[in-house]
C-alpha cells in the first residue's frame, strides 16, 4: 500500500501543478486583459482547488504510513539532526498544508467577488503564493533541501 500511496502522490503532484500553472495563466491573463471571468475560469478555479484537496488527501494518508515519518516521530531528538529526516516529517507538510489552505481561501475569496477583475486578482495572488511555496517544498532531484526522482 505505502508504495502504491507513494507512485500516486507522486504522479498526483503533475496534475495539481498543471491545474495551478494554468490557474495562474487565466488569472494572469483574464486580470490584466480585463476580460470576464467566464465560467472556464470558474471551472478551472474550482477544479485547481479540488485537485490540491484529493493530493492533500493522498498525503496525509501517505504520511500516515510512511516508514520515514515513523522513524521520525519515534525518534524525534536522533531525527532532527538529519535534514533529510526533518523535511518529511515536518517542513514538507507544513509547507503543503500553507499552500493547500491559500489554493482554498484564494479559491473561496475569488468566488465571492463580485467584480471580474477582483475574482482574477484574488486568484492570481493566492494561487501564485501557493505555487511559489510549493515548489519550494517539493522534493526535486535537484533540491538542496531533500531530493527524490520525478516519478515514483
Amino acid at each position: 500500500m505505502y508504495q502504491t500511496l507513494t507512485f500516486l502522490h507522486s504522479t498526483f503532484r503533475w496534475l495539481l501543478l498543471l491545474s495551478l500553472l494554468y490557474a495562474v495563466f487565466r488569472a494572469y491573463k483574464g486580470y490584466f486583459s480585463q476580460q470576464v471571468f467566464s465560467k472556464t475560469d470558474n471551472g478551472v478555479r474550482h477544479w485547481t482547488a479540488t485537485i490540491a484537496h484529493i493530493q492533500l488527501v493522498l498525503g496525509i494518508i501517505l504520511y500516515s504510513q510512511s516508514p520515514i515519518i515513523k522513524y521520525f516521530w519515534k525518534n524525534f531528538d536522533e531525527a532532527k539532526e538529519s535534514f533529510d529526516l526533518l523535511f518529511f516529517g515536518l517542513i514538507h507538510i507544513f509547507l503543503m498544508l500553507l499552500s493547500i489552505i491559500l489554493i482554498t481561501v484564494g479559491s473561496a475569496i475569488s468566488k465571492r467577488k463580485e467584480a471580474d477583475k477582483e475574482k482574477f486578482k484574488t486568484m492570481l495572488i493566492y494561487f501564485l503564493i501557493a505555487l511559489f511555496i510549493i515548489f519550494i517544498a517539493i522534493p526535486w532531484p535537484f533540491s538542496p533541501f531533500a531530493n527524490r526522482p520525478y516519478f515514483r
